[in-house]
């Protein structure tokens, strides 16, 4: 008996110790991030880009090329696409993004009058709305989303890309990501080398998991969000529809939150298509289908076969870490924010798995049935 409560202290002592390694190497990185997140962006952007290419260098090594052909292959082939999107790209969505600021309160002014320019007594028979009031609502909401946008747009700006010069991000970026690329391997490698040998099968089997979860996000979600977006970029500027480039690719990149990139920019296409095409309901319809056919194409076709279930991260989960890590860290906060909020949902459910078999939950000695399986995966952060 006494044997056993000694060794139980033992394994306690050792367990309180393994927990306070853990927790000051993650406060020591999480302070290694907030002294430099201002010179960052570079190597993390580079590290991001290395860790997405990484499946592709070895698919080509499976093919008979060198580690180091391998990358030099894909560096070449990623600059030459960026290249090109700057070319072609960048000025058409500058140009956009410049009428689109310049035209906006007009835009605003216009979907207003259309909104209240019904007759004041059936808007507050059928609806119960004052036109007056919804008048003011209106201007108020809009001016309030206006600023929030601003705001937002403004803050990611001046804390991350102002604070390190284009050249450096355009010149450092891929001399680290090939760096990396070349011996990521190799590194992996070195750190599991690291890992305290008594609990070594326990970390790879986190680190897995964690990898299933941050690569089906980075990877899949990732290309779902480029296919999205290419595809209400090109549905919309074929109906007509003004700054369509800019409404498409903005929805699908932010079609990482279910729903919301849909939505966000259905909103805003059919916002403009009223001012530009009213009374014209044939179009105003043929902008709304645009985005029903994309969300039938990413629910039945691209989301089951570029993500499948590997994400694991619940919405709700992801857009508060976007905004914290972006808060802390400033732009390099969102490019981690991912990996990060992986991280910490698959260490949550390892340390709930270790709780539901622990004493202190079935108490000690007892004979009471382990919670179903289907029950276990179903706490998740």
């Amino acid at each position: 008996m006494i044997e056993a409560a000694a060794a139980d202290l033992a394994a306690s002592s050792t367990f309180r110790r393994q927990i306070f390694f853990w927790l000051a190497g993650a406060a020591v990185l999480a302070l290694f991030l907030y002294v430099f997140s201002a010179i960052l962006l570079p190597f993390v952007a580079g590290m991001v880009l290395a860790y997405f290419l990484d499946p592709v260098a070895d698919r080509l090594q499976r093919l008979s090329l060198s580690r180091f052909m391998a990358t030099v292959v894909i560096l070449i082939t990623f600059l030459i696409v960026l290249v090109l999107a700057f070319v072609i790209l960048i000025p058409v969505l500058a140009t956009q993004m410049a009428d689109f600021a310049g035209k906006l309160p007009e835009y605003l002014t216009r979907l207003q009058s259309l909104i209240t320019s019904y007759d004041p007594k059936w808007l507050e028979q059928k609806f119960g709305v004052n036109a007056n009031s919804l008048r003011d609502g209106l201007n108020s909401l809009l001016t309030s989303g206006f600023g929030l946008l601003t705001t937002v747009f403004t803050s990611i700006w001046s804390s991350g890309v102002a604070l390190v010069s284009v050249v450096s991000l355009f010149v450092v970026t891929p001399v680290v990501a090939f760096y990396m690329l070349l011996d990521w391997d190799r590194m992996v490698a070195v750190i599991d080398s690291w890992v305290p040998r008594d609990n070594v099968a326990t970390v790879r089997a986190i680190a897995k998991d964690i990898n299933t979860a941050t690569a089906g996000f980075v990877r899949g979600q990732g290309t779902l969000c480029l296919v999205l977006g290419a595809m209400y970029a090109t549905g919309l500027t074929l109906t007509g529809l003004n700054f369509g480039i800019l409404i498409g690719l903005f929805a699908g990149l932010i079609s990482f939150i279910p729903y919301v990139g849909s939505l966000t920019g259905l909103v805003l296409a059919v916002g403009v298509a009223f001012v530009q095409f009213w009374p014209d309901w044939a179009m105003i319809v043929a902008v709304a289908v645009v985005f029903f056919i994309g969300q039938f194409i990413e629910g039945n076709i691209l989301q089951p076969r570029l993500v499948g279930k590997s994400v694991g991260l619940h919405p709700v989960w992801l857009m508060f870490s976007l905004f914290a890590f972006g808060a802390l860290f400033g732009f390099v906060g969102l490019l981690i924010a991912v990996p990060a909020s992986a991280a910490v949902a698959v260490l949550v459910r390892f340390a709930i798995a270790r709780y539901l078999e622990s004493p202190l939950y079935k108490g000690h000695g007892s004979t009471a049935p382990e919670l179903p399986a289907d029950r276990r995966k179903a706490i998740k952060p």
